[in-house]
């Protein structure tokens, strides 16, 4: 197997600003999709003039991280799909790194992911003692820069579009752990993650991530536990943003009161059932 093999995918929201030396960081593998949910033809010129190679999509409405992926795994020809934020940068080899890890594996990958500045995987249960040797097992790794095998995604159902923003990956991982496939971490290959640029949106990215942190917790959470159990553990928790909200008022913190508004909303919406609506408010038409 060689760079063919793979393609890279970026979901893009407003992301100008970092999305160059994502794209520049990118030494090896020619065949990159982006699909953009800010729909701006102004990136999508800027960028096939100086990268004529790459296949960018604009997206009329905004489909979230996972319905995006999915998008791209249903245009993906290869064996491969290499997913990246745009606020990743590829280190050095990274590339080469992830290959050498798959030509050297016994058995296919379901999910390989690249170790990044900040802790990037994780468990379920309790941690798994093991040797952080060149490739180590996790049961789960987060978004922003994870290689995937597309044939076993496609056979457990791809990303949960249910989630918009938050937990869609975790998601797909416990579903990939509990169908007994394996998920690994390249300690030899690195990524540099920016966090939280991968799009230019001010305080409305606070007020669009807080919202749905919680709905997506929710439904996370409510998804592979009962519904007694889930909302024993975040019914206190609405009581106590209900408290914050009341601080708040009184010492007039404005972005406080907001921000625990929305918390409060996006469990609130989750609880009663109601789907994933809240959107950013700046919508790119160019």
């Amino acid at each position: 197997m060689n760079f063919k093999d793979i393609t890279i995918g970026i979901v893009a929201y407003n992301s100008e600003k970092v999305i160059y030396e994502c794209l520049n960081s990118i030494r090896f593998i020619k065949n990159i999709i982006i699909f953009d949910n800010s729909n701006d033809l102004n990136l999508k010129k800027k960028i096939n003039r100086k990268y004529p190679n790459i296949n960018f999509i604009l997206s009329k409405s905004n489909l979230g991280y996972g319905g995006g992926n999915n998008k791209i795994i249903n245009l993906c020809k290869t064996k491969y799909l290499f997913i990246l934020n745009p606020d990743t940068i590829l280190e050095q080899n990274c590339e080469q790194k992830l290959l050498e890890t798959l030509n050297n594996s016994e058995k296919d990958i379901s999910i390989l992911a690249p170790i990044s500045n900040d802790k990037n995987y994780g468990f379920f249960g309790v941690k798994k003692k093991f040797k952080k040797e060149k490739k180590f097992e996790v049961d789960y790794v987060k978004g922003f820069a994870m290689l995937i095998n597309i044939k076993i995604i496609k056979e457990i159902g791809k990303f949960d579009e249910n989630f918009f923003l938050y937990l869609e990956e975790i998601d797909l991982c416990r579903r990939l752990r509990n169908s007994n496939y394996s998920i690994y971490v390249d300690s030899h290959a690195k990524v540099k993650h920016l966090g939280a640029k991968s799009s230019n949106l001010g305080f409305e990215f606070e007020k669009c991530r807080n919202w749905h942190w919680m709905w997506s917790n929710f439904y996370y959470t409510k998804k592979y536990n009962n519904q007694l159990s889930t909302l024993a553990k975040y019914i206190p928790q609405l009581f106590l943003l209900l408290i914050k909200i009341a601080g708040n008022l009184i010492f007039f913190k404005k972005k406080k009161i907001t921000i625990n508004l929305l918390r409060l909303s996006g469990l609130f919406n989750s609880i009663i059932g109601n789907k994933s609506w809240y959107r950013p408010k700046i919508f790119i038409y160019k």
